[in-house]
């Protein structure tokens, strides 16, 4: 019989410790422990999307403050394209004509010109805007009938990354000169004022300067430039030149005058230097004379 207690008394007890278990797990407050674990498993703070909620403060993070980031437009390709032309020809002026021309048929505009005449040569440079589109059709004109092409150099220069990236920056300032703004209402003190004031400035410049880089960058990229410039040699040798032997002969007297002129005039800038030689002459006869008189 007592053999028989002793299994009997710990079978009971083991029953007892699962039910005991059992209704601790279905009690309300393990449902609300496992609940709560769930719950902070699940939540996660997402990370700012830029970088105006990581430095705008506290105050303004709720969803009513939030100001919505200004959509910013799609960018396209931009590339800035230029050139460097040299041309000779035979008649400067009719080149010129012929320039004129085709600026004329591609919509394009002289932006400066400049003329130089000397003993070798004839020089037209001009610098020459032109719509994008037109650029390549300017240029294939310019190397057709003209004259000789002596050098040309085309370039591109693909400026969309730094577009886009002052964009960008340009939207995020805005942004926060409005909030800048908003604050300077809200401020309380003169400090607090000024020193909003101060940013405010700093944010306005900062924008003009993005901004018109922007207009220089949009300007380059519409219109292309090109640095023409056309050339002429004279020529005055007899076997070439069509100028007679009367010319050259002029030209020969002439430049034998010039160069008298030159140096009699430079003979008449050292007159200073010519007052000397007398007081020299005039020393050396009283010394010869004091030395005289002592023998």
């Amino acid at each position: 019989m007592k053999k028989l207690f002793l299994p009997l008394c710990i079978l009971l007890l083991m029953s007892g410790c699962k039910k005991s278990e059992l209704e601790a797990v279905n009690s309300p407050a393990a449902k609300t422990v496992s609940e709560y674990k769930v719950a902070e498993d699940a939540y996660q703070v997402a990370p700012p999307k830029e970088m105006t909620e990581k430095l705008l403060p506290e105050v303004n993070k709720s969803p009513q403050s939030q100001i919505p980031s200004k959509k910013i437009d799609t960018i396209t390709k931009k590339v800035i394209k230029n050139g460097n032309m040299r041309i000779q020809v035979g008649d400067i002026k009719k080149a010129q004509n012929q320039v004129g021309d085709i600026i004329k048929k591609n919509d394009a505009y002289i932006q400066n010109e400049q003329f130089q005449n000397t003993d070798t040569d004839d020089n037209l440079d001009l610098v020459i805007r032109v719509p994008h589109k037109n650029f390549d059709v300017l240029v294939n004109s310019f190397s057709d009938g003209v004259g000789s092409v002596l050098a040309k150099n085309i370039s591109s220069d693909d400026v969309t990354e730094e577009y886009t990236d002052i964009s960008i920056k340009l939207a995020n300032k805005k942004i926060y000169l409005e909030k800048y703004r908003d604050m300077l209402k809200n401020a309380s003190t003169t400090k607090d004022m000024i020193e909003i004031q101060e940013t405010i400035r700093q944010l306005e410049d900062e924008i003009d300067v993005a901004e018109g880089r922007l207009r220089f960058i949009d300007d380059r990229v519409n219109y292309s430039t090109l640095n023409l410039s056309l050339y002429k040699e004279k020529v005055r040798s007899s076997s070439t030149s069509k100028v007679g032997f009367g010319s050259r002969f002029a030209d020969s007297v002439t430049e034998g005058w010039n160069s008298f002129i030159s140096f009699l005039l430079g003979i008449i800038s050292f007159w200073p230097y010519l007052l000397i030689i007398p007081l020299i002459i005039f020393l050396w006869r009283k010394w010869k004379a004091g030395r005289t008189k002592n023998n």
